[in-house]
């Protein structure tokens, strides 16, 4: 019996191949040149390549895992992901992206984790969300949410999601694996309106480590300004 989750994607892959055109991979066969790589959720809201509405084949390299994460383990270290590091290795890509977003659940159970909320979670999740759990403990420090609950958790996690996209480019800014000419950026894609109102919109938190939102503003066209904000 074909389970209705694989009848969907066939079905769906049956239209990719229809409304592909023949000049859709044209100088693309053989390799690929994107001038960007993103880091985004697997949260099944969050569209990697549909948040900034690329169609083009080879216009992004994505990273797609829980809770958005740039680094990842190696012998005890955290480094550039894989992905991340591929792009700034290999393809020479002017852009990194870390899309974070509101309502994330990887961020959630980090904050339940260091309030002491934490439930069991399968090995790997658990390795997931245990690089989040320090950053959240620094972040109680710095008062960016109040420890003592007075911080709704909704609040707290939107708050903690903006925090740690800063914290995962400020890391990317600082690895020895990015080049210095590669842009970081860090945006947070809002579907919960605790932005704004426009639903799917990704707003600007840091460029280079900078999070000043003027300053911000003066790295982006003028038509794109109302697109910087914070909640810290």
């Amino acid at each position: 019996m074909v389970s209705n989750g694989l009848r969907r994607l066939l079905e769906g892959n049956e239209r990719h191949v229809r409304d592909t055109a023949a000049d859709h991979f044209s100088g693309l066969r053989e390799g690929q040149d994107p001038d960007v790589v993103t880091v985004s959720c697997s949260d099944s809201r969050v569209p990697a390549e549909g948040a900034w509405d690329v169609a083009e084949a080879g216009e992004l390299f994505t990273s797609v895992n829980v809770g958005n994460q740039a680094w990842t383990d190696a012998d005890g270290e955290l480094v550039a992901n894989d992905a991340v590091g591929y792009a700034v290795d290999s393809l020479d890509v002017d852009d990194a992206v870390v899309l974070g977003h509101t309502g994330c659940g990887a961020v959630t159970a980090a904050y339940r984790a260091v309030s002491g909320e934490g439930g069991d979670a399968l090995p790997g999740v658990e390795q997931a969300i245990s690089r989040l759990v320090p950053y959240v403990e620094a972040a109680a420090e710095e008062g960016i949410y109040d420890e003592e609950t007075e911080t709704e958790t909704g609040e707290a996690v939107n708050r903690l999601v903006e925090y740690l996209v800063r914290e995962q480019v400020k890391f990317l800014v600082e690895s020895d694996a990015v080049p210095e000419d590669v842009t970081v950026s860090g945006f947070v894609y809002d579907f919960q309106r605790a932005y704004g109102d426009d639903d799917g919109a990704a707003y600007l938190v840091s460029v280079d480590g900078e999070t000043d939102g003027d300053a911000l503003r003066e790295r982006v066209p003028e038509e794109y300004e109302d697109r910087v904000r914070s909640l810290l």
